[in-house]
């Protein structure tokens, strides 16, 4: 269960998403597989070779993907959640959601 996001962020991530760019949503997320995790920051690109290229800088495993048809993306938590929000330079994010 997501919430804490809007409907205009939600569109503005699928957007930069679906025009090939890098995209970063964060959102309060519920889900007792991760029980130790309270938000979840969704690393979008509709283009996987760009997406993947992008994850080796942060040794995310490409397998981690969610092949979502319109919106592929990593989910990112915890403290990769926070080192990747950090480089990326994310600190609305990141203050946000008092990572």
């Amino acid at each position: 269960m997501a919430f804490g996001v809007n409907r205009m962020e939600l569109k503005e991530w699928q957007q930069e998403v679906e025009n090939g760019r890098i995209a970063f949503l964060t959102h309060y997320w519920i889900d007792e597989r991760f029980p130790d995790c309270d938000t979840v920051t969704k690393a979008g690109c509709r283009d996987l070779e760009k997406l993947m290229a992008w994850g080796r800088k942060y040794r995310l495993n490409p397998a981690w993907i969610h092949r979502d048809e319109r919106y592929p993306h990593f989910d990112l938590f915890g403290e990769i959640q926070r080192r990747v929000l950090e480089q990326e330079g994310k600190w609305d994010q990141i203050k946000r959601f008092e990572l």
